[in-house]
């Protein structure tokens, strides 16, 4: 019997007997594409590195917290002065403050913001906020949007607009979910009849501004327009996820990108995640002051967490947050990553293979299909089996995407023109191995 020389294979095999599946989130296990997983060992700027020493291009950047690319000098620095100072407290910190201010000064939107360690956390004390604020129960969210794997979030839509959710997981009671209304992402009408039926009854209504979960697509400016308008009119909050997008597509998040086009738009609660930790666990949630000291310990809706504020992640999302601030550097960002969608739709087109691909600030998403799709059961129409051949295509030339189709990318300040070049010529590559399946 030969043994692979192959320490990604030796990696993995030895994690699946002490950790589930061999990883500590599903997506990375490679199980839609099949393969084994790269187990990085180091990482700097565009790239990372895996157990056998071979070098990606890197477009996941940790999901997207790694905006100015891995081990950026002024960040590296900042995380080791805080280091020396302590590794955590469990007391407030001047840093929390800054980090604070530093967030409430790009979305005004937010008067005040709690911190937090995960997505997931900050997500669901945004729901119980919510919910304590307005005494209400419900609420709707969007079929492929994810807010974090909370249980009253797992949830699959019901046979109809008057039946609530279904849980997607083991381990989730009905009960959990029955007071989660999931909806068609961009469907207007279906939107409207949610509200005509159950509106006086809905504490809030949660959406990813640009799905990143869906691969990337966005919701129309009509849609989000009558999303404000709705949630107004009936009493509840609009909760804006932008654990994917805050930071990531603009300086002032998605939401300032459809407040160009909406006069006045804001959303009422907004949650922050990815690139204000700088690569660190660190998440928050904000919203009005008067909504906000609905928390403890002014108020009566409880959350708390021992790692929350932790000194040396708001030392590096505070680091991030002050480069990212620097002027002409979204310009640069969103300049990158358009030359890499437009150089992926030109090497498909050439290889004559249907492709569509959208982008916003540093975050990008393409499908296999020709026009762009607006929900998720549009998206789902891409072909796996082509997805996988495309991934494996690009993984096979040095290139790495998420290991899923329903995925977005993300581009950083450390990819380089020559960087892009590359990608879209093994891109070219991957698309031809497509034509001949």
């Amino acid at each position: 019997m030969t043994h692979s020389t192959d320490l990604n294979d030796t990696l993995f095999e030895r994690a699946k007997r002490v950790i589930p599946g061999g990883v500590n989130s599903p997506v990375r296990a490679f199980r839609a594409v099949g393969g084994t997983p790269r187990f990085v060992k180091r990482a700097q700027g565009a790239y990372f590195w895996d157990a056998n020493n071979r070098r990606y291009i890197d477009y996941i950047g940790s999901w997207g917290p790694m905006i100015l690319g891995h081990g950026h000098p002024a960040v590296v620095e900042a995380v080791q002065k805080a280091v020396l100072e302590g590794f955590s407290f469990g007391a407030p910190t001047e840093r929390e403050i800054e980090l604070a201010e530093e967030i409430l000064k790009e979305v005004p939107s937010m008067e005040m913001v709690r911190l937090v360690s995960s997505g997931t956390e900050a997500g669901m004390s945004a729901i119980r906020l919510a919910r304590g604020a307005t005494g209400r129960s419900k609420i709707i969210k969007f079929e492929g949007c994810y807010h974090g794997h909370a249980d009253a979030l797992l949830v699959k839509a019901g046979s109809g607009l008057a039946t609530f959710g279904n849980p997607t997981s083991a381990g989730v009671p009905a009960e959990v979910v029955q007071h989660t209304l999931v909806l068609e992402y961009n469907n207007v009408q279906q939107l409207e009849e949610a509200f005509a039926l159950h509106g006086k009854d809905v504490a809030c209504l949660m959406i990813e501004p640009i799905a990143g979960n869906m691969n990337f697509v966005r919701a129309s400016v009509p849609f989000m327009q009558r999303c404000r308008e709705l949630c107004s009119q009936h009493g509840a909050l609009l909760v804006f996820d932008e654990v994917m997008t805050g930071f990531r597509v603009a300086l002032g998040s998605a939401q300032s990108v459809y407040a160009q086009a909406i006069p006045g738009f804001k959303p009422d609660i907004t949650v922050l995640g990815k690139v204000i930790g700088g690569g660190m666990p660190l998440a928050a949630f904000g919203g009005p002051r008067a909504l906000m000291e609905q928390m403890a310990p002014l108020g009566p809706v409880y959350q708390a967490g021992t790692l929350s504020g932790n000194p040396v992640a708001t030392a590096c999302g505070l680091a991030t947050l002050r480069e990212i601030r620097k002027p002409g550097f979204f310009d640069a960002l969103a300049g990158k990553t358009r030359s890499l969608v437009d150089g992926l739709k030109a090497a498909a087109a050439a290889e004559g293979v249907p492709f569509s691909a959208d982008c916003e600030g540093g975050m990008f998403g393409f499908f296999l299909l020709p026009t762009l799709p607006q929900n998720y059961g549009q998206v789902m129409k891409t072909e796996g089996v082509k997805f996988n051949t495309l991934f494996h295509g690009l993984l096979d030339r040095g290139v790495y995407i998420a290991p899923a189709l329903y995925e977005a990318g993300f581009v950083s300040a450390a990819h380089s023109a020559d960087d892009i070049a590359q990608t879209v010529a093994a891109a070219r590559e991957a698309f031809g191995l497509l034509q001949k399946q």
